[in-house]
C-alpha cells in the first residue's frame, strides 16, 4: 500500500501556478497579458545589465574623488603660506597730498 504524502504548501502553489500559466493562453486577453509579461522580463534583465554597469562606474568615481582631495590638500596649504600678511600702513607718518594734475 503505497500512501499519498501530503504536499506541503509552498509545491501546491508552485503546482496550481504552473497550471494556471498553461491554461492562460486559452483566456481572451491571455495570450496579450504573457506578451506583457515576457516584454517586462527582457526590460528587467536589460535594467539589470545597466545597474550592474553602474558598479563599475561608481568606483570609478570614488577613486577620482580621492585623487582630487588628495591634489586639493597640498594646494590649499601652499597657497596660505605663499601669501603675503596684509601690513597696516603706519599712521605716525602723515599723508603726503596730492597734486591735481596740470
Amino acid at each position: 500500500m503505497a500512501k499519498n504524502q501530503p504536499k506541503d504548501i509552498l509545491s501546491r502553489v508552485a503546482d496550481l501556478g504552473e497550471e494556471a500559466l498553461h491554461k492562460l493562453p486559452n483566456f481572451p486577453g491571455g495570450d496579450r497579458l504573457m506578451e506583457v509579461v515576457n516584454q517586462s522580463r527582457t526590460r528587467l534583465d536589460e535594467m539589470q545589465k545597466r545597474l550592474r554597469g553602474l558598479d563599475v562606474l561608481e568606483k570609478r568615481v570614488d577613486q577620482l574623488e580621492k585623487r582630487v582631495a588628495k591634489l586639493e590638500k597640498p594646494t590649499s596649504t601652499k597657497s596660505s603660506a605663499a601669501k603675503p600678511s596684509a601690513t597696516k600702513p603706519d599712521s605716525t607718518k602723515p599723508a603726503t597730498p596730492k597734486k591735481p594734475p596740470a
